[in-house]
Order: structure tokens, then C-alpha cells, then sequence
């Protein structure tokens, strides 16, 4: 097959190819005879329908099904002949000037680029340095310590403060009218956890059993009750109980209860070291795995193949809808999304994903089944069961491709790590926790 290659512009080409018409025909002629064999019409045996009969009744579906898949096929070949590396689909029109007994195409399409990386030791990434102290373990331990807590009542003089659980009832109104939510009795809620509006905790803490007040509170126009987003209401609040906070203490009662074997306090702090280090590691390679790929793909020289970067923003707004869809907002599938705001965000995955496989395929590196292994081990050991954790993973293909995807990134990021210029900067343990 003769093929005919038109640079149109940048990435976009233009193939001209021919069919024969007889090869059409001869397909078309053998479905036929086979539906022929296979289809069951009132009237007719089976196996018995005339071939007239079948291709008055199917014939059209039948030769568009066969054009389909032969223009496909001889799409494929042409591409192929032409050394080219086709992204997205094609746009395929019948040309009218064929030759006689000769169907001819034409298909427009969009190849991928060529990649022109730079060299890696001209690349500058900051990488970051993160350590677990003492502090940390501590803040870990009241947290955990937070969530066994007990509550017992005040007396009656005490005031509510940060940490304590009240139990109030309340009602508000925006210019005299009650709404919907705005009113409460037996409220419960802990004070300076956040669960209420700031006002709210305001006017609670300092209160004591039996008092109530008045107060404003401006509720935020991105407030969850649409019917008060952005207005003013007063309030009217009476606490009617307080309960203290009691916390457990760090001791080996505690270790017990978190399932420490040894039941010890050091054995406690051991495993919560243990964990939180895990935890750093992962944001940390995270981090600096971001690092590294931003400078490679900054550095890089590619035209972005637009149909690429538009399947991006197709699956981009999918995603945006399924997220409306489970936070239950109605008629998600109509919600109007603008896919203008995620174009810089399907640019930069299709040119990074570029950026990355080029690299991958000038250094080889593919994920090596002792590397899938390994971090398949790492993820299951923070769970409970290990064991049962590494066989969910083992037992799905599409889990161990997800894995494979990971352990490609981490070696493309530990070869760059390995070439570029690096500065290390050490960053607390709370403003990794926090940037995450």
C-alpha cells in the first residue's frame, strides 16, 4: 500500500489511503453467509435463510460494520508503514478522488512529539529533609490519648473552656425569622474543636451551667446552609451542662489499650515512632518526587499533542462531576463545569507523562518484579494484617499496574535525584503534616 504523509501544522498529519473494493465485498459477502448460518427468522429452519433474504434485512449494518473495521485495519497499516506514532484518534473522510475499483481515505490525526530532554545535571531541585523527634511523639500520644477521652461533669461555678463538652440549647434568626438548623435543644459539642463557627465558640466558653446570652454571628457566604450563606442572624444560647476532659495517662494501661504486645511505655513510643516515620517517608518521597519531575518537565522541549491534552480534560471533568455526585449534589451529571479551568492542569499531566516516558525509555526504567514486590510489602506493613493486605493487592491486575506506575515515577525520580544538582532543606515535622 502506497501511503502519502501531509505535515499539516506542529503535530498534525495527514494520510491519504486506498481499500479495495473487492475486499469489501468479499467481507461483506462472507458475514453475510455466516449470519446466514447463525440467525433464526420466522419462517426458515435454522441455518436454512437465504442469503438475499439475510442481507436485505442486515446488509446495511453489515457493510458499515465491514468499512469500520477494514478502515481501521488500513489505517493501522498505513500509520505504521509511515513510522508514525498516532495520539488520540483519527478523523477519517472518504475521499472522492479514488481510482476505479479503490476507496480512499483521508485521516487527519495528531502524532506525539519528539521529546528533547536536557541533561540532568543542569537540573536544580530542592529536596527536603524531614526527622521525627520526641516532640512529635508527644503530639501523636495526646491525640491518641484525645480520642479514649472521658468527660466528667464541672461544678456548677465553673466556666466552659477550650476542651470541655457542652451541652447548650440554642436558636437563631436572620431579621426576626427562624430558619431551618437554627435551632437545637441538648446540643452537644466540644469546645475549640472547630466543629462550630467561631462566634459560636466565642460566645460559649466562659459561660456557665444556667446562663444564656445573645450574640451575633455573620455566617461565610460559602457557608454549607444556602438558605444563611453570607447573612448576619442573632442567637440565643443557654448552657444547660459542662463536662471536663479527662485524659488517659501515658502509661503502660494506655499501651495495652492501643494493642502494644510488650505493654510498655517504650514499646508505645517505639511504635508510634514507627508509624509517624512511615508516614514522613511517604510524604516525603511524595514531595520530593514532585520536585524532581516539575524540574525535568520545566527543562523539556515538546509540542503538546492537543488531542491528548483534551482526552485529559475529559476525564478531568468526569472526575469533578463524580466528586458532586458523591458529596450529593442533585442533578450532578447536568452541573454546568467550565473545562477551561482544568486546562493547565490536563497540560501539565500530558506534558509531564511525556516528559516521563521519554526518560523511562532512554534509561530503561521499567519496574522490576522485585521492586513491585518490595513496595507492595512496604504498603501492607502498615496495616494490622499484613498478610491479607499483599494478597488484595497480588490478586488484582489493575492494583499491581497502579503499583508498577509508582515504582516507574520512583526510579525516574531517584535517577534524577542521583544526576541533578540538589539542595537539601530541612523542613519541620509540622509543616510537612500540615502542607499535606
Amino acid at each position: 500500500m502506497t501511503v502519502h504523509v501531509e505535515t499539516l501544522e506542529k503535530l498534525e498529519r495527514k494520510i491519504t489511503f486506498t481499500l479495495p473494493t473487492a475486499v469489501i465485498d468479499g467481507e461483506v459477502a462472507s458475514r453475510l453467509r455466516r449470519l446466514a448460518r447463525e440467525v433464526k427468522l420466522d419462517g426458515f429452519r435454522p441455518g436454512k435463510v437465504p442469503v438475499n433474504v439475510i442481507a436485505q434485512r442486515y446488509g446495511y449494518s453489515v457493510q458499515y460494520e465491514v468499512l469500520n473495521d477494514k478502515v481501521s485495519a488500513a489505517f493501522a497499516d498505513a500509520a505504521q508503514q509511515a513510522q508514525l506514532r498516532v495520539a488520540g484518534a483519527p478523523k477519517i473522510t472518504e475521499n472522492a478522488a479514488a481510482p476505479e475499483g479503490q476507496l480512499a481515505f483521508d485521516a487527519v490525526f495528531e502524532v506525539y512529539p519528539e521529546v528533547k530532554l536536557g541533561a540532568l545535571a543542569d537540573l536544580t531541585v530542592e529536596k527536603v529533609v524531614v526527622e521525627v523527634g520526641e516532640a512529635a511523639i508527644d503530639r501523636t500520644l495526646d491525640i491518641l490519648r484525645k480520642q479514649r477521652r472521658t468527660f466528667a461533669q464541672r461544678e456548677p461555678a465553673q466556666v466552659a473552656q477550650d476542651g470541655d463538652r457542652v451541652s447548650i440549647d440554642f436558636e437563631g434568626k436572620v431579621d426576626g425569622e427562624s430558619f431551618e438548623g437554627g435551632k437545637a435543644d441538648a446540643f452537644e459539642f466540644i469546645v475549640g474543636d472547630g466543629q462550630m463557627l467561631k462566634e459560636f465558640e466565642d460566645a460559649v466558653r466562659g459561660m456557665k451551667v444556667g446562663e444564656s446570652k445573645t450574640f451575633p454571628l455573620a455566617f461565610p457566604a460559602d457557608y454549607h446552609g444556602k438558605e444563611v450563606a453570607g447573612k448576619s442572624a442573632d442567637f440565643m444560647v443557654t448552657l444547660n451542662k459542662i463536662e471536663a476532659a479527662e485524659l488517659p495517662a501515658v502509661d503502660e494501661a494506655l499501651a495495652r489499650a492501643l494493642g502494644i504486645a510488650e505493654g510498655t511505655v517504650e514499646a508505645m513510643r517505639t511504635d508510634v515512632r514507627k508509624n509517624l516515620e512511615r508516614e514522613v517517608k511517604r510524604r516525603v518521597q511524595a514531595r520530593n518526587k514532585q520536585a524532581a519531575l516539575d524540574a525535568l518537565s520545566a527543562q523539556a522541549e515538546l509540542d503538546l499533542p492537543q488531542s491528548a491534552v483534551q482526552a485529559e480534560l475529559d476525564r478531568l471533568v468526569e472526575a469533578a462531576r463524580a466528586d458532586l455526585k458523591q458529596r450529593g449534589v442533585p442533578d450532578a451529571e447536568k452541573a454546568p463545569i467550565p473545562r477551561e479551568m482544568f486546562l493547565p492542569q490536563a497540560e501539565r499531566r500530558v506534558r509531564l507523562g511525556l516528559v516521563v516516558a521519554e526518560l523511562m525509555r532512554a534509561h530503561d526504567l521499567r519496574a522490576r518484579p522485585e521492586q513491585v514486590r518490595a513496595h507492595v510489602q512496604e504498603l501492607a506493613a502498615s496495616y494490622e494484617k499484613p498478610a491479607e493486605v499483599l494478597r488484595w493487592y497480588t490478586s488484582d491486575k489493575a492494583r499491581m499496574a497502579e503499583v508498577e506506575g509508582v515504582v516507574m515515577e520512583n526510579n525516574v525520580t531517584d535517577l534524577i535525584l542521583s544526576q541533578a544538582r540538589v539542595t537539601e532543606k530541612v523542613q519541620s515535622f509540622d509543616e510537612l503534616m500540615g502542607s499535606s
